[in-house]
C-alpha cells in the first residue's frame, strides 16, 4: 500500500526561510514580543506598540506565528482589536501614542540627565516612536481582515 505524503505548513511552497524579507520580518517581530512581553511588567514601556507592530512583521513572514501570538492569555487583552480585525479604537490609539510618546520622552530625559544619550542613540529611539506611531496609526485608520 502506497501512502502519500501529507503536506505540512512548513513544506508547502518555497521555503519561508529562503526570502531573506521574510526571515527579517520574523527576527522582527520575535523582538517585538519580547519587548512587548516585558512591557507588561514594566511600567512605562508600551506592550500594545510591540505586539502590533509584531503582528504587522508576523503577518508578512509567518501567518502561524501571528495566529499563535493573537491566542497568548497574557497578550490577549492587548490584542483584542487586531482579533477582532476592526482596527484600534480613537481611544485605544490614543492611549498608545501616549504611552509610547511618554515612555519614550522619559527614556530620553534620563539618558541625558545621566550624560549617556549620544545623537546617534537619540535619533535611533525617535525613529523607532516613529515607526511605532505609523504602525498606530495604520491600524487605528482601517480595519483589516483575516
Amino acid at each position: 500500500m502506497h501512502r502519500m505524503p501529507v503536506a505540512s505548513p512548513i513544506t508547502e511552497g518555497p521555503h519561508w526561510t529562503r526570502d531573506p524579507r521574510r526571515l527579517a520580518f520574523a527576527a522582527a517581530g520575535i523582538a517585538c514580543v519580547g519587548l512587548g512581553w516585558i512591557g507588561v511588567f514594566v511600567p512605562g514601556l508600551p506592550t500594545t506598540v510591540f505586539l502590533i507592530v509584531a503582528s504587522y512583521c508576523f503577518a508578512r513572514s509567518c501567518p502561524w506565528l501571528e495566529e499563535r501570538l493573537l491566542r497568548v492569555p497574557v497578550f490577549a487583552p492587548y490584542m483584542k482589536a487586531l482579533d477582532a480585525g476592526g482596527g484600534l479604537s480613537p481611544q485605544a490609539a490614543r492611549r498608545a501614542w501616549a504611552s509610547l510618546w511618554t515612555s519614550l520622552s522619559i527614556s530620553l530625559g534620563v539618558l541625558w540627565i545621566a550624560g549617556r544619550l549620544r545623537p546617534w542613540l537619540a535619533a535611533v529611539m525617535i525613529g523607532a516612536g516613529c515607526v511605532g506611531t505609523a504602525a498606530i496609526a495604520y491600524y487605528a485608520r482601517r480595519p483589516h481582515g483575516r
